[in-house]
């Protein structure tokens, strides 16, 4: 028996016949797939896009509020709440009230420097005579220089004077925003003039209550 007869055993591969060739087509969808592929790793790859919030509109409204509050805030500081003790006098004179200036008021029975209280007034009677009362006063009862009141001016003058030279204005004299009673004797009220004018307050504003005619 010749070699080419003798039996084979194990296993013996199997005959397999070749792959055919890929079709133009098929080349063309795997180049297509493949370059789809690179676009979206590149776009992955990029850097997250960040969104930032649009706050124009919303500063154009908050814009708007501000205006509308300092408007207001003006408004109520020139706002005097009326009482007995206080009772602003009528006046047809038209003007914006003054915002500048250290305020004094002066009713009947006290003044006050801002919101702190300066001295205790005498009765109606004493006032007519003696102004602020001879207690009060730095040289006597016929004297018109209020102590108290010029030693809280003054320390009043050193911190406004600071203020208007940071805000660019003339340092030299300071304002004041007087607001009295309607009632007020003359006396007391050359008093306190006299006093803001030693304090070197050189401008003085008092605050009246607008009426729409004299008879008002």
């Amino acid at each position: 028996m010749s070699d080419a007869d003798e039996p084979r055993y194990g296993n013996q591969p199997e005959a397999t016949s070749p792959l055919p060739p890929r079709t133009p087509q098929e080349k063309a969808s795997k180049v297509q797939f493949k370059a789809a592929l690179r676009r979206a790793i590149r776009k992955n790859a990029q850097e997250p896009e960040i969104n930032f919030l649009n706050i124009t509109a919303m500063l154009d409204i908050m814009t708007i509020i501000l205006v509308f509050l300092l408007k207001s805030l003006g408004e109520s500081s020139a706002s005097v709440p009326q009482s007995d003790d206080l009772r602003l006098p009528k006046s047809v004179f038209r003007g914006e009230p003054s915002q500048e200036g250290v305020v004094v008021t002066v009713s009947k029975t006290q003044i006050l420097v801002g919101d702190d209280k300066v001295l205790t007034l005498p009765s109606r009677e004493s006032m007519v005579q003696t102004g602020a009362g001879a207690g009060n006063k730095r040289n006597g009862p016929n004297d018109l220089y209020i102590a108290p009141l010029g030693n809280a001016l003054q320390s009043a003058r050193k911190t406004d004077k600071l203020v208007r030279q940071k805000r660019g204005l003339d340092p030299s004299s300071s304002e004041a925003v007087i607001i009295a009673d309607e009632t007020t004797p003359y006396r007391l009220l050359v008093e306190v003039l006299f006093t803001l004018g030693q304090a070197e307050f050189g401008k003085y504003h008092l605050m009246v209550i607008q009426t729409n005619s004299e008879e008002g």
